[in-house]
């Protein structure tokens, strides 16, 4: 049996999917890869040739979505623990092992997690991504866990209903709303497991509107309010930013 399921949701990632899939390879453990595809029309079919010896579970169709497909992937995972790792981000060396030894030491432990880069593709550089030790006050404010940097046990996953398809945007962020109010708080440590890779095709990029008004949403289902720092970073992260882009593409 697989020690770790890692499902990789793609769709016509081809040019980030060799580097994603070595990453995990790399991680030298006993793990299992699941690629749910959304019937990718680029080189993503020569890349999984290429590592199909190493690949459990492949399919490519026309899917519903991200949250569908990671759903379909739990379906088909064995391994004790979890996680998701979309197709433009890696794993950095070792990230993995050092999550598997704190949910190997403490069997009530729902999901630890560690820091995480964010890889500016346009500029070429590296920035860290906003992650802190775990705290309801604070994970209220905003999400504070990076998901690709995030080792879930599957048990508490499969018990919880897995992801809330009606997300499309937070459905990470209400993951572990439902997590720590049925399991209790999550494990951080200070190390670096993973990179986001920050472009403008990702999901957050081209719907920023629709990302805070679902985050929101999961604040106040859980935390019974919101907190008044979601008003006042909507507007600069939705307009303000929206207009310095603008500048900088037609610069």
């Amino acid at each position: 049996m697989p020690i770790i399921s890692i499902i990789v949701p793609s769709f016509n990632h081809g040019r980030f999917l060799d580097k994603t899939l070595q990453s995990i390879d790399e991680q030298n453990l006993d793990s299992e890869i699941i690629i749910l595809d959304g019937g990718s029309t680029d080189n993503t079919p020569e890349i999984i040739s290429k590592w199909k010896h190493k690949i459990n579970f492949y399919r490519s169709h026309k899917d519903n979505g991200q949250a569908e497909a990671i759903n379909e992937g739990l379906k088909h995972a064995k391994a004790p623990y979890v996680t998701w790792l979309n197709s433009d981000d890696w794993l950095l060396p070792n990230g993995m092992k050092r999550l598997l030894a704190v949910l190997d030491s403490n069997k009530s432990i729902p999901v630890v997690y560690g820091n995480t880069l964010d890889y500016i593709d346009s500029k070429n550089k590296y920035n860290n991504t906003w992650v802190e030790s775990f705290s309801e006050k604070r994970l209220a404010i905003r999400c504070i866990i990076s998901q690709p940097g995030a080792l879930i046990r599957r048990e508490f996953l499969n018990n919880i209903g897995g992801i809330d398809i009606n997300l499309s945007m937070a459905f990470d962020y209400d993951i572990w709303w439902r997590l720590f109010q049925k399991y209790g708080e999550f494990v951080y440590i200070n190390e670096c497991i993973a990179v986001n890779r920050v472009h403008n095709m990702t999901k957050t990029n081209q719907n920023r509107i629709q990302h805070y008004r679902e985050a929101m949403a999961v604040v106040k289902k859980y935390y019974g309010k919101i907190p008044i720092k979601w008003y006042i970073y909507s507007i600069y992260s939705v307009f303000y930013r929206a207009i310095i882009n603008k500048i900088y593409s037609s610069s």
